[in-house]
């Protein structure tokens, strides 16, 4: 394995382009999160991003250029190529996204919990009570994580009851208040849930503790747990630990990935703190690294909220880092900038949405190419094998050499 370089990926989470060609199926038509962030915003300050690319991926993806207004000077100068790629899982969630650009595409169907009342069968309910010691559980239907916990928090307080709640995804999350009911007691019962939920295909169960004394004032804290069921088959991140390199996960990775694949964690919350370790890890990390990073804010706190001053002041922030991680760069370093799926804040509902996703690659020794529509996400870990020498993925092709053909 090639140890005189490393990658970073840097994956803003729920940053599509366009609506992907089954987005019907999805329901998703017309989706488009980057566009419609900007239309509505009027305008978008990304001059780093524009540089790399992302206004002409824009174009190719949907057919127009994003409304972004005069952009000042960038203040980067390394050259990119830069593409737009269409999931092939059968799911637009999270650990479909991730598990895909990592080489693993899902060509199963997860199951899902319905959004309506009752969503969990009461057999399920019942096991998980029986087995973790709790007497009933609140909520049980589809719910914004942010808004459960205003409307059932207090009830939680009085009656020791955690909140259940799903999505869209293939998931089960459990609220609970850290004082009151306890983090690691609240750890524990996701972990007795994730065991109940294996015949059902559920892909994750999500720890969301919160912390305050009444509603109006209740807020989820950053020791978010996600439990995930492993990838089907071995990630890249798998064939580089096993091959001796190195896989700093930051943020929710280690999670999303089940824990598999990594060398090292790295706990951290919002999009100033992410960056902050996100280039610390890439100062420390020795040659033959994979850093990977995922902001999770532009899906959390804005494209599931629908917040679209949140997003785009988010996007202008994360452009305005960029220029750091191009100054702490080794000669032979490569950096992806890529999202796991779409979440258009202007769409209706709060769910993610169907779409294309940008694909930037930039590095000292990169040159500037248009490398077109990738057919699946999985051609990101195909890049990264043959960038460390590695044998290739069952999926993907790479473009790390990419001649247009």
């Amino acid at each position: 394995m090639k140890k005189n370089g490393r990658v970073i990926i840097l994956m803003m989470d729920s940053f599509g382009v366009g609506e992907a060609p089954d987005a019907d199926k999805f329901d998703n038509v017309g989706a488009n999160t980057f566009t419609h962030i900007a239309t509505v915003n009027q305008g978008l300050k990304i001059p780093n991003l524009v540089h790399l690319g992302l206004a002409e991926i824009s174009k190719a993806a949907c057919g127009y250029f994003p409304p972004l207004g005069v952009q000042p000077p960038a203040k980067m100068s390394m050259e990119a190529k830069f593409g737009f790629m269409q999931e092939i899982s059968h799911a637009k969630d999270t650990s479909s996204g991730h598990w895909e650009m990592a080489g693993v595409p899902v060509l199963f169907e997860w199951g899902y919990f319905k959004p309506d009342y009752p969503s969990f069968p009461p057999e399920l309910v019942s096991e998980i009570c029986q087995k973790a010691g709790i007497e009933g559980i609140l909520g049980n239907k589809a719910a914004s994580g942010t808004v459960i916990i205003q409307e059932l928090g207090e009830e939680h307080i009085q009656t020791g009851k955690p909140i259940f709640y799903t999505s869209a995804d293939s998931c089960l999350q459990i609220a609970a208040h850290e004082k009151y009911f306890g983090l690691e007691r609240l750890y524990k019962l996701c972990e007795t849930a994730f065991e109940a939920v294996k015949p059902y295909r559920i892909a994750r169960i999500i720890a969301r503790p919160f912390v305050g004394e009444k509603a109006g004032e209740f807020v989820r804290t950053k020791n978010r747990h996600d439990y995930s069921v492993t990838p089907p088959d071995e990630t890249i991140l798998d064939k580089v630990k096993n091959a001796g390199g190195n896989v700093v996960a930051i943020g929710k990775i280690g999670d999303i990935y089940a824990h598999q694949g990594t060398t090292k964690e790295l706990k951290a919350s919002g999009l100033e703190e992410l960056w902050n370790v996100t280039l610390d890890a890439v100062k420390q990390a020795p040659g033959g690294s994979i850093v990977f990073t995922n902001f999770v804010d532009f899906d959390m706190l804005w494209g599931h909220r629908r917040d679209v001053a949140g997003y785009a002041g988010g996007l202008e922030y994360f452009d305005s880092r960029l220029p750091e991680i191009e100054q702490v760069l080794q000669d032979d370093d490569i950096v992806f900038i890529t999202a796991d799926h779409g979440n258009d804040p202007t769409y209706t509902g709060t769910d993610h949405t169907r779409e294309f996703v940008p694909v930037i690659l930039f590095g000292k020794k990169i040159k500037s190419e248009f490398v077109g529509h990738r057919r699946t996400f999985a051609d990101i870990a195909q890049t990264i094998a043959e960038y460390f020498g590695l044998e290739k993925m069952k999926y993907g092709t790479s473009f790390l050499t990419w001649e247009g053909k």
